[in-house]
């Protein structure tokens, strides 16, 4: 219940997910999506109701950013830039280690 009442405190994230619930974006399907929006209403695990309006927020300050080219551009170099310290691989052990507290090991997995 507590998710519902979260849901209706946004008017913006209450009309998207009665969209999807009734078909709008599945016209041909209209029940496609429906155990999504079950699932978003009643399960909410990834916390989509929680962050939903602070993403429109920024969503807009990015779709602004976006409409001045030099400052996209400068963004974009800034941000390909300081990217140097992320490493998928090294995310992954990291994560590995200090949650799961398991160690890299030779195993090769056969195709």
């Amino acid at each position: 219940m507590l998710m519902i009442l979260q849901i209706a405190k946004s008017p913006g994230l209450a009309q998207c997910i009665d969209q999807i619930e009734n078909g709008f974006f599945t016209p041909d399907h209209p029940d496609l999506l429906k155990d999504l929006t079950y699932s978003v209403r009643h399960h909410d695990r990834f916390l989509v109701y929680a962050d939903y309006d602070d993403f429109i927020k920024k969503q807009d300050e990015v779709s602004q950013a976006y409409l001045d080219r030099q400052k996209w551009l400068k963004m974009g170099l800034h941000n390909i830039a300081s990217c140097g310290k992320f490493s998928t691989d090294r995310i992954i052990s990291e994560y590995a280690k200090e949650i799961w507290g398991t160690e890299p090991n030779a195993i090769r997995l056969q195709a």
